[in-house]
């Protein structure tokens, strides 16, 4: 036992000794091109991906560990609104880049020599329409080929001779950071066509779904608070819905999807109302989809690979092994995953200021709306139709406009 226990501690600290671990980042402009330097204390692997409404850059560092504070250098004249970071399985630390707006991005890897630890190098190439029309084309964006790379453990004589990277301190001490109007102007203009939301009213037709004591059904509830959503969603500049269904129809699951897919959706909300055998049962909940859920739907996709062209960031799977269409997805659903998860979180602030939630916490099931794995999708499960005082806020115009506000609230705080 004693033999265990120390084999135990060993391994936790030899885990702890190998990982990588970021010693401090650092900010640098020239013109329209930024360039963030992270510094590491090891070797180490690293992916790096862009996804789109809204911008961010996702860089996901293998074998690290980030276990002190890390310090974020000013970013107030940069493309780049906020950087974000958290762990990603026991030794990958996921860093997310969030954007003012889409730029073109280069990155590549140093190794520790003299003075100098291992560094990861992200240069950021601003491509708004401030710039000149020679700049137009500049690097294009490489979304489609995330690039795993080791950094070397020998430093090239070309790199070597490159000059380090100095950050202007006195440049970013005197400028002011740019007024809330015109972060808010650049963020609303961000998108180069409407953000689509998909609303989904659960149930319809043949399928009324929960049923109230005083004979209210979930369909008809749904249906009246998806309207009302959209009639708002339509209202936001930037932004247009598309409801799955506007009648008292019956459509299958999947082809909730699939109309989803086809209107190009950025997000997918699919609205449903409770109910539960004990009718003091109460509050609003909002759902992803389980980690189950998301690899059982790989794994069916990857088993017919011709409907799963398209996926994966717009990269068709036809011609890929087995090996390779399963890390396109991967990826593709892990990013959809986490912006469910993010906009969920929005959502569920929102629910909370309008009235009871079951759960203070996002929870997450194998619904089989979800299950997209190219779309964030969340579904809000409104309140207990089988609670006869939520069922009857339910009914109210102006309970079902609250709702309907409070979702809206957490969709623009997402985007």
């Amino acid at each position: 036992m004693l033999r265990f226990c120390l084999s135990l501690i060993f391994l936790m600290i030899s885990s702890n000794v190998w990982s990588a671990s970021i010693q401090g980042m650092r900010l640098s402009q020239e013109g329209s091109d930024t360039r963030l330097v992270i510094d590491l204390d090891k070797a180490f692997k690293y992916q790096v991906f862009s996804l789109a409404n809204p911008a961010r850059l996702v860089v996901d560092i293998h074998n690290t560990q980030q276990t002190r504070p890390l310090k974020i250098p000013e970013l107030s004249s940069s493309p780049i609104r906020a950087i974000r970071h958290g762990s990603r399985g026991k030794d990958t630390l996921r860093l997310v880049l969030d954007l003012q707006h889409s730029v073109a991005y280069e990155s590549r890897t140093l190794a520790a020599q003299e003075n100098y630890p291992h560094r990861l190098v992200l240069d950021l190439h601003d491509s708004a329409p401030t710039k000149t029309a020679s700049s137009a084309n500049s690097t294009p964006r490489l979304t489609e080929k995330p690039a795993t790379i080791i950094a070397p453990k020998a430093q090239a004589t070309a790199i070597t001779k490159a000059p380090p990277v100095q950050v202007p301190v006195s440049t970013t001490n005197i400028k002011m950071p740019p007024p809330i109007a015109t972060v808010t102007k650049s963020k609303k203009s961000m998108p180069r066509r409407d953000i689509v939301i998909a609303i989904d009213p659960g149930h319809g037709g043949q399928d009324s779904g929960a049923l109230g004591k005083n004979g209210t059904k979930e369909k008809d509830i749904v249906l009246s608070i998806a309207k009302r959503l959209a009639k708002i969603v339509n209202s936001e500049p930037g932004m247009r819905a598309y409801l799955t269904r506007d009648t008292d129809i019956f459509i299958p699951l999947r082809h909730r999807i699939v109309k989803a897919r086809q209107n190009k959706a950025d997000m997918f909300i699919s609205i449903h109302a409770d109910a539960f055998k004990d009718t003091k049962a109460k509050g609003a909940s909002v759902f992803v989809l389980s980690q189950r859920g998301a690899s059982s739907e790989a794994a069916q996709m990857l088993a017919n690979k011709e409907n799963a062209a398209d996926l994966a960031g717009g990269i068709s799977l036809d011609d890929k092994d087995n090996m390779l269409a399963s890390v396109l997805l991967d990826l593709s659903q892990d990013a959809s995953l986490a912006a469910s998860l993010e906009v969920a979180d929005t959502v569920l602030s929102g629910l909370k200021r309008v009235g009871n939630v079951h759960k203070k916490h996002v929870e997450s099931a194998a619904f089989v709306v979800l299950k997209s794995p190219d779309i964030p999708s969340i579904l809000v499960e409104t309140a207990f139709v089988s609670n006869p005082d939520e069922e009857r806020k339910l009914n109210s115009p102006a309970h079902q406009n609250k709702i309907a506000r409070a979702i809206l609230s957490g969709i623009s705080n997402y985007f």
